[in-house]
């Protein structure tokens, strides 16, 4: 299989929206990817997700998720165990009272015998560094640890995509690290794809790739430094770059000779300090 999602000239619209949300998008992923998708509000991005599992379905185009047609309504269950979704506001995604009877909650509907039940909801707990809360009340939790109980319910499901809606907009800095974190490590330990809708540039600057959506459509697709370096185009469209990025294009812009390529703060300190090196050298 060369693509785990294959959107072909995507639309939809909404029927209180004058303009379509997805206007001819077009996007493929490959099985194992890191994808972050940004956009301005109205761009596009949460609308695409949820035609990842058939939480809305196409007004023209196709989507294929693992070659699965959205459209189907037969390969509705074989779709939704394949692209497993977190959404914004895990309290939306928790219905039990225990947190490991809410990560078996999926595989309970799915039929799944209670021996490999048992065995699934441990791993994924582990998986996610919540294997010692199994026992606690969700409510007790903090925001971070209730998200990753959201995702130990998805990866528990074994799917082959994981698509997180803005999973990190409610969560403090350190909640969003470890969200972060856990996804990164079950693509890597795994081989899970992983596509992220977030509006947090530095998120977005740790993926293999990054997508920009303005309009319904793909305006940028590249790796992080290519995307990031289009400063000027990004702000034209809402968006910003990551704050390593921006202190680096105002440098450049007076006249100092940096790389345009710079996303992260390791990076700026390190162009930082080659350049206050070679000026006291000289």
């Amino acid at each position: 299989m060369d693509y785990i999602i294959e959107a072909r000239d995507l639309v939809f619209q909404y029927p209180e929206n004058e303009a379509p949300s997805l206007d001819g998008m077009s996007l493929t992923v490959r099985p194992g990817e890191l994808v972050a998708v940004l956009g301005h509000n109205g761009s596009g991005k949460s609308t695409f997700a949820k035609h990842l599992n058939a939480i809305l379905l196409p007004s023209g185009g196709v989507c294929y998720v693992a070659g699965i047609d959205t459209k189907e309504e037969s390969s509705l269950l074989e779709l939704r165990r394949t692209a497993g979704m977190v959404f914004q506001n895990p309290d939306n995604q928790i219905v039990a009272t225990v947190v490991e009877e809410d990560v078996a909650f999926g595989l309970e509907n799915l039929g799944i015998e209670p021996k490999e039940i048992r065995e699934r909801v441990d791993q994924a707990l582990r998986d996610v560094g919540m294997y010692e809360y199994r026992r606690h009340a969700p409510h007790r939790l903090s925001g971070g640890q209730k998200q990753r109980v959201a995702i130990a319910g998805i990866i528990a499901m074994r799917p082959k995509l994981i698509v997180l809606d803005e999973p990190t907009a409610m969560l403090d800095p350190r909640g969003r690290r470890e969200v972060l974190d856990t996804v990164k490590r079950m693509n890597r330990e795994s081989g899970v794809t992983v596509l992220l809708i977030t509006h947090y540039m530095e998120e977005a600057a740790e993926f293999d790739r990054v997508v920009i959506l303005d309009r319904g459509r793909v305006l940028l697709d590249s790796t992080p430094k290519d995307v990031f370096s289009h400063v000027a185009m990004l702000q034209e469209i809402g968006l910003d770059a990551p704050q390593a990025t921006l202190l680096v294009d105002a440098l450049r812009r007076s006249g100092i000779d940096l790389p345009a390529d710079i996303i992260s703060v390791e990076e700026c300190v390190d162009a930082l300090a080659g350049l206050l090196e070679k000026g006291v050298r000289a």
